[in-house]
């Protein structure tokens, strides 16, 4: 196994990395709509997060040697499912190769997010 860390997405908040890869696999755990760079919640409403989510987990993903193209399964959790097209409007611009997906409502999410994504995607050149 080998921990994912890049400063280019959010610390982890809690006891965990913030990816993990493993043989040809890479497993990002959720991203929340918080901005690397100053820690604060990205403002602006579904749109806003929704896009920075997408990029905190492109961050990893590359970090980890992988991109978006390689997303094989997202899960996504919306605080509200009123958010659903327009949360899917920012996500289908980033998750281009329509990877499999859940998507859930939640009661709540970490410092009070309207979204959070994880995802799952391969690794070229990585052994199985």
């Amino acid at each position: 196994m080998h921990k994912i860390s890049t400063q280019a997405a959010p610390k982890a908040v809690g006891p965990y990395s913030q990816g993990i890869s493993i043989g040809s696999l890479t497993f990002v755990s959720g991203q929340t709509p918080i901005d690397p760079a100053t820690g604060a919640l990205a403002e602006g409403g579904i749109q806003a997060q929704a896009e920075q989510a997408c990029k905190n987990v492109q961050a990893v993903l590359e970090a980890a040697g992988s991109s978006m193209e390689q997303v094989i399964k997202t899960t996504c959790f919306l605080l509200d499912m009123a958010d659903f097209q327009t949360f899917n409007a920012v996500y289908e611009r980033y998750f281009v190769s329509r990877p499999a997906r859940s998507c859930v409502a939640v009661k709540a999410l970490p410092k009070e997010s309207l979204c959070e994504i994880e995802a799952i995607a391969t690794v070229e050149g990585a052994e199985a």
